[in-house]
Parts: structure tokens; sequence; C-alpha cells
């Protein structure tokens, strides 16, 4: 059975990938989630459910001609990927449960943030009861150094120094707009990067949130220098400052610490 999980754990990412791609088509533009469709809204083929499927069966347009990105496999195969290595590592265990939830949890987040620039109450919102309860259960397996309170110290913590960067952000959306006498249209930080800074918090504990950000914050430095790199290499220009979504490094810092925790720690120390 233990030699199998991981194969199982596959599996279930796979699934859980489509799922993914469901509910990121669906969420930013209504509550009623639909059974799977093309961009264009004309439903898929069964055999088409999963957008790695589709791919492979040459399903991946509608009748129409509306295509499906490679986004769909790429989600599929990265969560599948993910639950596999948190079966390996943590075996048939609850913890090993909770933390592929988390994972689809973040990715399903990402998705939506890249896509839409945004982070949606509705998902993290529960998303805060869930890793509550999760945390609660599980906290002694994750690491015997950390309680309970300090989960809900780093959910805090996520808080407070992400509003302050929300805060700082839109004084300095009003100051450049005062100066060059227009608006704005997007800040550099959202409130929904301010919440999910508040679920990585309590997803780690706030010991761990001090690297996490950390690792978001050069993540997030080198990905703007390669997309300005790449936009004045492609189309010959930038606009100086362009928003850029966060929270996809967010992310990455928060997956970094809940699956590396112990040798990041050490390596990011030794480092100081």
């Amino acid at each position: 059975m233990i030699i199998a999980f991981p194969n199982l754990a596959t599996l279930i990412g796979l699934l859980v990938g489509g799922l993914i791609n469901v509910l990121a088509d669906d969420l930013p533009t209504t509550y009623h989630i639909q059974l799977p469709h093309y961009p264009d809204g004309t439903p898929r083929p069964v055999t088409a459910w999963l957008g790695s499927l589709a791919f492979i069966l040459f399903q991946r347009s509608s009748p129409d001609g509306a295509k499906l990105s490679w986004r769909y496999p790429l989600v599929e195969f990265v969560t599948a990927g993910l639950f596999a290595y948190v079966a390996t590592v943590y075996g048939a265990s609850g913890l090993s449960i909770f933390w592929m939830g988390t994972l689809a949890i973040l990715i399903l987040i990402t998705v939506i943030d890249l896509e839409h620039r945004m982070i949606l109450f509705i998902v993290v919102v529960p998303a805060y009861l869930y890793v509550l309860i999760g945390v609660a259960l599980f906290n002694t397996q994750i690491s015997d150094r950390i309680t309970f309170r300090d989960y809900l110290l780093g959910g805090l913590m996520g808080f407070v120094v992400f509003l302050l960067m929300y805060l700082g952000g839109m004084l300095f959306s009003a100051v450049m707009a005062s100066q060059r006498g227009e608006a704005l249209s997007e800040v550099a930080f959202g409130y929904g990067d301010v919440m999910l800074a508040t679920l990585s918090g309590l997803i780690l504990g706030w010991q761990a949130l001090i690297f996490a950000i950390f690792i978001a914050v050069f993540a997030g430095a080198a990905g703007a220098l390669i997309f300005i790199v790449l936009r004045t290499y492609i189309k010959g220009e930038y606009e100086v400052f362009t928003a850029l979504p966060y929270g996809q490094y967010i992310v990455f810092g928060t997956i970094i610490m809940m699956l590396w925790r112990a040798p990041v720690i050490n390596y990011l120390q030794g480092m100081m």
C-alpha cells in the first residue's frame, strides 16, 4: 500500500488539476460552476474533460476553433507532480492529504491571479478555515517546535507586513499619478495579496513566513527583471510602472517553505 500511494497520488493530482482548471475558468466571472468547456463556452466531450487528454486525443479545439491553452495540461501535470512528491515524502498519512489540499488551493489562486489579476475572497476565506483545522491537527507532525499559536501569529504577520506594502503601493501610485497628471490604473500590490500573505502565514507559522517573504521578494525582483528584458526585446519598449501580478511569488515562497522548510532555513541562515 505504501509503495502504491505515490502512484495513486499522481492520478488524484491529475484529476484535481482538471478540477482546478474548471474552477479557474468559471470562478472569476461567475459562481455558477459549469462542466468543462472550451473558451467559447462549448461543452467539452467527456474524453476532453482533462486538458492533458484533450491535447493527446486532438480534442483541444471546439467546433468553432476555440482552443484550450497550454495552461490546462500544465496545471494538471504540476499538480500531479507535487502530489506525487508529497506522497513519496510523507507517505499515506493525514499530513499528506492536508498538504495536497493546501497545494491545490495555492495552485488555483496562482492560475486565477495570473490570468485575471484577482485573488478571490471565495477561495481564500474558506482556505483560512481549512488551513487552521489542518495545522491544529498536524502541527506536531510538521514541526515539534511550532505551536498552533505560531501559525496564528504567522497569519497576523503576513497580514500586517503586506498591508503596509499595499498601503505603500497606494501611496506610491497616488504620488506618481499626481506627478504624471494621470491616474495609474493598477497598483503593485492589491488587497488580494494581503489576504494571500495572511494565508501563507497560517500555513507556515511566523518563523518560516519570514523566509517565505524573503524568497518571494527576490523571486518577484527576478521575475520583474525577466519581464522587462523580454518585453523590451520582443516589443522594443517597456512601459514604466506596469503593474505585474505578485501572487505567484507569494505562492512560490510558501510552497518552498512548506515542502523544504528545514534545508532552506539552514541554507539561508548560512548565507546571513
